[in-house]
């Protein structure tokens, strides 16, 4: 058994090139040898989103605060809440974040495979993200 102390692992900002607007990454944990997952939770402030991207073997979000948009290539954007889980499939071409006026808090999780868990795109532009179909 192994226990990771909350406050152990420092906080990090949302790089650049993979989101826009303030994000902070706090890791919950890693790959290692026996264990292919990779899980952080995620804060977005409002208006705060990734970069298209994919997972190659999918990824999990599990909502826990706030309300945000999650969006897969071709698809509505659609709303999401504390509760909601989200499923992504294996190299599904999406993007989640914060509502423009909404912070949002997810819980990621994904798998490792060959020593990649992401593989990340241009980002998602104004027109894009405010494209909310009400």
């Amino acid at each position: 058994m192994e226990i990771t102390r909350v406050g152990s692992q420092a906080s990090a900002k949302g790089p650049e090139e993979w989101f826009t607007g303030a994000v902070r990454i706090d890791p919950l944990f890693q790959p290692n040898e026996t264990r292919r997952g990779a899980a952080a939770s995620v804060t977005f402030e409002p208006g705060a989103r990734t970069a298209w991207h994919t997972h190659p073997l999918g990824q999990t979000l599990i909502i826990t605060a706030g309300s945000g948009w999650a969006q897969k290539e071709g698809g509505p954007i659609m709303e999401i809440h504390p509760g909601d889980v989200i499923w992504f499939e294996p190299n599904e071409r999406h993007w989640h974040g914060a509502t423009a006026t909404t912070g949002m808090t997810h819980i990621a999780i994904q798998e490792n495979l060959n020593g990649k868990v992401v593989d990340w795109m241009e980002k998602v532009t104004e027109e894009e993200y405010l494209k909310t179909g009400r």
